[in-house]
Parts: C-alpha cells; structure tokens; sequence
C-alpha cells in the first residue's frame, strides 16, 4: 500500500474515519512494530484510515530550545519505513509557539475531530497534550466518551521498552556499535544524502570516493571510523567501505562522510544515495603518508571484498 505524506494537518483530507496515533516513531524499530502492526489491523477490520501524526521540528526545540536533538530517521526515511509497515498517511506538522499555544479541548476540536475526523486513537499511558502539556490519557479519554471517538492505551511496558530500544540504538551508533544498533532496528541503519565534489585526493591513491552531504543537521552520524556499507545507487545494490571523519592524515577538520563503492565506476554527482551501515571496521586514523594511507585501505578493501563475499552467499 503506497504511503501519503503531508507537510501539514491543512493538506489532510480524510475520505473516512481516521485510527491515528501521535509520536516520534524515531528509527521506527522494532519495538514500534507491535503498535504500527495494531493500527494497520484495526484500520483493515473496520474500514479505517491510517494516520500517524508526527511534529516538525521536534516539540523539545520550541518549547526547551533543545538544540541537541539528533533522529535516526530523516522524514523522507521514516516516510519510506512507514509505508513498509503499511501506513496509509504520514502528517508531518510544523511544530511552533503558535501550534503549542492550543488548550487540550482546541487540540481535540480542531485537530482530531476537524482535521483528522478520528474514530479510534491509539496513544501511550504517558502522552501529554495541549498548552504545557496539560491534559493526560485521562483527560482524551473523557474528551472520547464527549465526543465520540475511543482511546486505546500502550500499556507502560511496551512504551518503555520503545523508548529504551531508541536509547540503546543511539548509544550504540554512538559508541560505534553498528551492528547491535541493527539488532535492535531490525535493519541496517542508513544515511541519506547528495552525492557532491570533493578534493578528489582519493583518485589519487587509487580510492575514489563518493561524498556525501546530508542536509538534515539533527540526523544521527555514527561514531567516526571505516565502516562496511551498502548503497542504493540508481535502485541498485552496491557493496563499499564507508569513513565519517576529518581525514586527519590529509589535514582535515571538517566531518565528512565519503564512500568508496566496490566494483562501481559511474559518475554519480548530483544524485541521492541511500548507505545502509553494516559494520564498523577500525577506528579513523592519521597516517604518517599517503602510501601508509593506502596501503592500510588496500587491507580494508581486502577484508571488505572477502566479507561481502560471505555476506552474499
């Protein structure tokens, strides 16, 4: 089923009645999956649009100035693992002093009833909702039975453990745990962006590589290091070796994420690319030459052709 997404509520118009549910989703991982599953069956069973309603930029920059915030997912991402969920319609909302101004009953009125046409929402025991997070469970509840539409509790354990799987995959991508982080998405983490020009240094030791720019400054860039990726480049599969770092060998001070593609010669500038990290190999380090540089990337290669051999048998 293809997804529909929404830049705002306004865009939004139901042809039926709505099950809805309102959150991050960041990763939209495995500890997500038992919710997003219930909403897909719910909405089947009694003729339902899905929705998820999300906030952009996160609530926590507007009303804490959080400027810290880094999301596994960009929303093209999320977008893109919702509708393999199988989510109909992904909102995502502008988030501002405006919007956080609404009371309780306004947020009820005038988002769930009139924009959203609810009939069922499922939320966590915890949700909070309306100016200064006034109104709990409790209080939707009450507005549900006033206004007719039914509330279904994720009961505290399967909030928790969502939240402590988004923790742990953070940490781990953090620490360069690449592929515990995996473990606990249930796929490979990715990192999407354009392909730009860099110094091309690379060509000159025999390793082109493809830099990538990612646009979105709150996505999550795991630890720095050599990773063994796979690429999604012109909806193809390429396997390659991926460092985020500074090149301290070349004098760098500057993050950057370059890729070099294995058995891969086109020239890809200007196109979107989607790397999926699938394990981390060593740590970035600074060479005392170039030849050191490339003899140790000569290794790497080496590993990696020999890993992706296995991998794909």
């Amino acid at each position: 089923m293809t997804l529909k997404t929404y830049q705002s509520l306004n865009e939004f118009k139901p042809s039926k009645k709505t099950i809805v549910t309102l959150g991050t989703f960041d990763g939209v991982h495995l500890g997500h999956n038992a919710i997003l599953d219930k909403i897909c069956t719910i909405a089947k069973q009694e003729n339902l649009e899905s929705v998820l309603l999300t906030f952009f930029p996160h609530p926590r920059l507007i009303i804490s100035n959080d400027s810290e915030i880094k999301m596994l997912n960009t929303m093209a991402e999320k977008a893109m693992l919702l509708e393999q969920k199988g989510i109909q319609n992904f909102i995502i909302h502008p988030f501002d002093k405006l919007f956080s101004e609404l009371s309780p009953r306004e947020f009820v009125e005038q988002v769930l009833i009139k924009q959203l046409n609810i009939q069922k929402i499922i939320i966590g025991y915890d949700h909070k909702f309306g100016k200064n997070r006034a109104a709990n469970i409790i209080d939707l509840i009450a507005f549900g039975k006033e206004f007719d539409f039914e509330v279904e509790e994720i009961p505290a354990k399967q909030v928790d453990e969502v939240s402590v799987s988004s923790t742990k995959i953070r940490d781990s991508l953090l620490e360069g745990k690449v592929s515990l982080a995996n473990e606990y998405l249930g796929y490979a983490y990715m990192l999407s962006g354009i392909v730009v020009k860099g110094n091309q240094l690379g060509r000159t030791i025999g390793f082109p590589t493809a830099n990538i720019e990612i646009p979105e400054s709150y996505k999550l860039i795991p630890k720095y290091g050599v990773y063994l990726v796979t690429a999604i480049v012109n909806k193809k599969a390429v396997f390659g070796m991926m460092n985020i770092g500074i090149k301290p060998t070349l004098g760098g001070n500057l993050l950057s994420i370059e890729v070099h593609l294995l058995h891969f010669s086109e020239d890809i500038y200007g196109q979107k690319i989607q790397v999926n990290v699938i394990e981390r190999l060593r740590e970035e380090q600074k060479f005392e030459s170039f030849e050191a540089l490339k003899l140790q990337l000569e290794v790497d290669k080496t590993f990696a052709l020999q890993y992706f051999e296995n991998w794909n048998s």
